[in-house]
């Protein structure tokens, strides 16, 4: 490495890792050490959340072409019919998609097309697993539930084959919906047959405040182990943290926001904006921006109930509240570096703080 360690940057060492150059260990001690010989130990760019959807229009190319043939077999459900072809055409489409994802995840390591391979794979799965068990005597707890759970513990072996950052994200999606189905409580009366009846049996008794809150925390916990593996944010674990990121705040922010100002009333606003205080620290704290883009909706109802009041907001009150929601989030966005930076000094040393992304100790 060349004496100025900003001669081969994180950018290239992320490069270097996708390629299978060197391993993310080796990655993150070639960067301590430059960061180390540059007495820069504590510095971190402002591109501090690197995120990568496709690398190039081949990717979309391919993954647009993937979707297609794809979606080819899955009108053949239309096209046949039958019970039996609604479990082994979805289950056809999962085996293909693991299949093609052995050649262009990790032979090419194109992310888009993976990323579209595993959502197939995913979702064949949870239509051939629920058609299984809709035709079992398990009520409908029961199928959504084991259906839910078995998809995500499939996506589970996906990404300890494929090593696919969103792969964690699909995980989530059907990981919410089993935790959602162990938190609703089902009319005897509702049937797989009946959409309508079943319908009525899951809305109204659903917890899902409290399902939300559940799996919230667990999937920031989740996303904190990978985090504190990739400190320097260089590798597939940061990645890994990135998606499970934005699921954790979604629902967290839901679950918490959502439910003090859904309660009504301009006595809402304050612990909603408490609340939405507390996630703004936390996310800076972690170095997340995804995790506080979850509460912009809230954020912007605080903003709502500042400018109209508890009257109607007119056209000249909705420009006052985009110009502040946008306003709040460039500034917030451009001098992210040095909050965090004052905000981690500030704070004295906790349990794994020595873990989180260095913070820069100059403006």
């Amino acid at each position: 490495m060349a004496e100025d360690p900003k001669t081969f940057g994180a950018a290239d060492l992320r490069a270097a890792v996708a390629a299978g150059l060197v391993t993310e260990a080796q990655a993150a001690g070639l960067t301590a050490l430059a960061h180390d010989r540059a007495g820069k130990r504590a510095t971190l760019p402002a591109e501090d959340e690197p995120f990568e959807f496709f690398r190039g229009f081949a990717e979309i190319f391919i993954a647009t072409g993937l979707a297609i043939l794809l979606a080819g077999l899955a009108i053949l459900l239309g096209v046949l019919g039958g019970v039996f072809i609604l479990i082994l055409i979805p289950a056809i489409i999962a085996i293909t998609a693991w299949a093609l994802a052995g050649y262009f995840t990790l032979k090419r390591r194109m992310n888009l097309p993976s990323m579209v391979l595993v959502s197939a794979y995913a979702s064949g799965l949870y239509v051939s697993f629920f058609t299984v068990f809709s035709q079992m005597d398990m009520g409908l707890k029961g199928v959504a539930f084991a259906s839910a759970a078995l998809t995500a513990g499939a996506v589970l072996v996906w990404f300890k084959q494929f090593r696919l950052p969103f792969s964690m994200f699909v995980f989530g999606i059907f990981a919410l919906l089993a935790t959602y189905a162990l938190f609703t409580r089902y009319n005897p009366g509702g049937t797989i047959d009946d959409i309508d009846s079943w319908a009525r049996s899951f809305a109204p008794r659903a917890n899902l405040t409290l399902a939300s809150f559940v799996f919230g925390i667990g999937a920031f916990v989740g996303a904190m182990w990978f985090d504190m593996q990739d400190p320097h944010r260089i590798g597939r674990h940061s990645a890994t943290a990135f998606w499970l990121h934005l699921l954790a705040g979604a629902a967290l922010v839901n679950s918490i926001a959502g439910n003090l100002y859904g309660g009504g009333g301009s006595a809402a606003i304050l612990p909603t904006t408490a609340a939405l205080l507390i996630f703004a620290l936390i996310a800076l704290i972690i170095d997340r921006r995804s995790m506080l883009t979850a509460g912009i909706a809230y954020i912007g109802a605080v903003i709502y109930w500042a400018v109209a009041g508890d009257g109607y907001a007119g056209a000249m009150d909705w420009a006052k509240i985009l110009i502040i929601l946008g306003t709040f989030f460039t500034v917030l966005g451009t001098w992210w570096v040095q909050m965090r930076a004052g905000l981690m000094r500030a704070l004295p040393d906790f349990p794994g703080k020595d873990r989180l992304p260095p913070y820069s100790e100059t403006s």
